[in-house]
């Protein structure tokens, strides 16, 4: 059975840092894309970063050089490391993992996890 679990979800302050983890189990994902998607109350889910089995990265235009995706397959680990944290990255983080391919969509996920929460004060 395959199963995420994302932690190191917290409150801080504007300007703050954290990083996420997500640890996967239940299933051989070398090669899968695996993503990091967020979800704030009242909106879509969105795609935050992408990281591709071959470790091209990609990410949405309101993160860039603020967040660093990553990767050890060899751990089965995924990582979200975020800095300069603003009040608009106050969201439900959710670990994704996708298909052989580039890209990913919310509906091209096939497993999730479960969500942690990052709630960013002004």
């Amino acid at each position: 059975q395959v199963q995420l679990v994302e932690s190191g979800g917290d409150l801080v302050q504007a300007g703050g840092s954290l990083t996420l983890s997500c640890a996967a189990s239940g299933g051989d994902f070398n090669g899968m894309v695996m993503a990091w998607f967020r979800q704030a109350p009242g909106s879509e889910r969105e795609l935050v970063a992408r990281v591709s089995g071959n470790g091209q990265t990609n990410y949405r235009d309101a993160v860039k050089g603020r967040f660093t995706i990553s990767r050890d397959d060899a751990k089965k680990m995924m990582y979200l490391q975020m800095n300069n944290l603003k009040p608009e990255d106050t969201a439900v983080y959710y670990c994704a993992v996708g298909d052989y391919g580039v890209t990913i969509s919310a509906h091209s996920v096939q497993y999730w996890g479960q969500g942690t929460q990052v709630t960013v004060s002004s």
